[in-house]
C-alpha cells in the first residue's frame, strides 16, 4: 500500500512530506492507521543531525487504530486502540524480566529503524526508509513490531492518548521514578516543555511540598503554575535562592533536567540546587561536546547522586495505561498540554512554533 508521510533526508534538512510504499506485516508485525502523534523534540534532533540513517520517517508519539495483523501475533487484535511505545517491550530480555522494560534489547534500532530482521518497511523509489524508533508515526500508515504497541481504551481520544508514548511518561517518570520524590521533599524541574510539564505533574502528584519550574518562557511559566508547580521563574539563581530560603539551607532534594538541549551549564546548576544526598536526573538530550562535566569535590563531598533516565525508568506495557486512567479520574492533565493541533503538511511549522517556545506540545491529527 502507499502512505505519505513526513521525512528527512539529512541533517540540517526540513521535513518532507512524501508518498512512500509500505509493505504487508510480517510475522510478529502489525499495520496501524495513526491517527494523532506529538511532536517531540526528539524528532527534532534527528533533523538537526546525529547517528541517525537519512532517509528517516519522523515521529514516535503515536496512536492509532491496528488495521492487520501478520502471522504470530499475540498481543493485540484487528480493531485494538494502541498508543506507540518508542522504547519496544519484548517481555523476556534481561531487562524486561527484571521489570526494566525501558531498556528493553528490542531498542537498540531506533536510530535507524531497521527491523529485527535487517529489513524495512517503508520505501521510496527502490530505496529503503527506516522510520524514528522502528516507528514513523509521522506516517498515516505504518507497520510496526507487535512489541512497540501498548493496547489502550478506545474510550479515550486519540491525540490524548498519544501524548503517553513518549512525553507524559517519560517527563512523569523522571520525577517519580528515575527521581524517587516523595512526600514534603523539594523538587526542581528545569525546563517545561512536553516532558517537563509532566515532571511537574509528577512532583506534585507525588507530594512534593515545593516543586519549582525554571523556564526562560514566560508562556511556559504562567502554565507550569497550572500543573502543579508551587514556585516559577525563568532565573536559576532565583530559583536557587528561593530553594535555599524555604529548605533553610538544606536544599532541593532532587533537580529534574528536561530541557530541549542538554548543556553542561545546566547540569552545573542543577548539582548546585540540590543538597547532600539530593539527586540530579538527567533526561535531557543533545548538545554539542562534552554535557555532564562538573567540578567533583561538591558531588563527592555532599554526597550527591547524577542519575540518568531513559524513559523515565517505566515499564511501558503497565505504566502507559495506568497514566492514562490518572487521566480518566481526573488527577493527571493531559488535554491541557495540547497547545495546537496541525495536519501533515504543517509539520514544519510545529516544529518551528516548539522551537519559538509557542507551543507545550503541539499534535500531528493524521487524514484519513
Amino acid at each position: 500500500m502507499r502512505t505519505r508521510a513526513a521525512i528527512v533526508r539529512g541533517p540540517g534538512q526540513p521535513w518532507e512530506v512524501t508518498e512512500l510504499e509500505l509493505d504487508d506485516p510480517k510475522e510478529h508485525e502489525v499495520l496501524v492507521r495513526v491517527m494523532a502523534c506529538g511532536l517531540c523534540h526528539s524528532d527534532e534532533h534527528v533533523r538537526e543531525g546525529g547517528p541517525y540513517r537519512y532517509p528517516m520517517v519522523g515521529g514516535h508519539e503515536g496512536s492509532g487504530v491496528v488495521e492487520k495483523v501478520g502471522p504470530s501475533v499475540s498481543r493485540v487484535r484487528e480493531g485494538d486502540h494502541i498508543a506507540t511505545s518508542w522504547i519496544p517491550v519484548c517481555g523476556h530480555c534481561r531487562y524486561c524480566s527484571t521489570g526494566h522494560q525501558n531498556m528493553c534489547d528490542d531498542g537498540k534500532n531506533a536510530a535507524t529503524g531497521m527491523f529485527p530482521d535487517g529489513t524495512f518497511r517503508f520505501h521510496h523509489n527502490g530505496e529503503d526508509i527506516g522510520g524514528m524508533c522502528v516507528l514513523g508515526t509521522f506516517s498515516q500508515w505504518l507497520v510496526i513490531p507487535e512489541n512497540s504497541c501498548v493496547p489502550i481504551d478506545e474510550d479515550l481520544p486519540f491525540e490524548v492518548a498519544a501524548l503517553v508514548a513518549c512525553g507524559v511518561t517519560t517527563g512523569w517518570g523522571s520525577s517519580v521514578y528515575a527521581a524517587g520524590t516523595r512526600p514534603g521533599e523539594t523538587v526542581v524541574i528545569f525546563g517545561t516543555g512536553g516532558v517537563g510539564m509532566n515532571a511537574v505533574q509528577g512532583a506534585a502528584y507525588a507530594g512534593a511540598k515545593h516543586v519549582v519550574a525554571v523556564d526562560p518562557s514566560p508562556f511556559k511559566q504562567e502554565m507550569a503554575g497550572k500543573f502543579g508547580a508551587t514556585f516559577t521563574t525563568g532565573d536559576a539563581q532565583e530559583a536557587l535562592d528561593f530553594v535555599r530560603e524555604q529548605t533553610r539551607g538544606q536544599m532541593a532534594d532532587h533537580a529534574v533536567i528536561t530541557v530541549g538541549v542538554m548543556h553542561a551549564e545546566v547540569l552545573r546548576k542543577a548539582i548546585d540546587m540540590i543538597g547532600k544526598g539530593g539527586n540530579v536526573v538527567v533526561t535531557a538530550v543533545g548538545g554539542e561536546g562534552d554535557t555532564i562535566a562538573v567540578h567533583g569535590s561538591p558531588v563527592t563531598g555532599w554526597h550527591k547522586n547524577i542519575q540518568g533516565s531513559l524513559f523515565g525508568g517505566a515499564n511501558p506495557l503497565y505504566d502507559m495505561p495506568r497514566l492514562l486512567g490518572l487521566y480518566k479520574n481526573g488527577d493527571l492533565k493531559l488535554d491541557e498540554l495540547i497547545t495546537r493541533r496541525y495536519t501533515l503538511d504543517e509539520i514544519n511549522q510545529g516544529y518551528e512554533d516548539m522551537l519559538a517556545g509557542r507551543n507545550i506540545r503541539g499534535i500531528l491529527i493524521h487524514d484519513h
